[in-house]
C-alpha cells in the first residue's frame, strides 16, 4: 500500500520562522543592555532563559525534521526500487495531470 508522503516545507518554513524570531529577540536584548533597573534585569534575564528553551527546542525540531525527510526518502527509494513500474506510472499520472492544469491556463 502506498502511504502519503508529507510535505516537509510547512515545517521547514516554520523553522526559518523561529530562527527569524530568536535572532530579532537577541537583537532587542542586545539593544535594552543600557536599560537600567530591577524590572528590566528580571525582565532581560527571563527573556534570556526563554531564549535558550526556544534554541534547544529549535534543535529538536531540526532533527526531527531531517530524520522525517530521510525517513521518507528510503520509503521513496525502496517503494521505486521494489515497483518500478508502478512507480513510473504514478509519475506518468501526476505528470499528464500537470500538464493539463498547465495547459488550461
Amino acid at each position: 500500500m502506498i502511504k502519503p508522503i508529507p510535505t516537509t516545507s510547512a515545517q521547514e518554513q516554520l523553522v526559518s520562522d523561529i530562527k527569524s524570531v530568536i535572532s530579532e529577540a537577541e537583537e532587542m536584548l542586545g539593544a535594552t543592555a543600557d536599560q537600567a533597573g530591577e524590572k528590566m534585569t528580571n525582565l532581560r534575564e527571563r527573556i534570556k532563559v526563554r531564549l535558550a528553551d526556544a534554541k534547544v527546542r529549535l534543535v529538536h525540531a531540526e532533527e526531527v525534521l531531517l530524520a522525517k525527510t530521510k525517513a521518507t526518502a528510503q520509503a521513496a527509494d525502496a517503494f521505486v526500487h521494489e515497483s518500478p513500474w508502478t512507480a513510473v506510472g504514478i509519475a506518468a499520472g501526476v505528470g499528464l495531470l500537470v500538464g493539463m492544469l498547465i495547459s488550461r491556463r
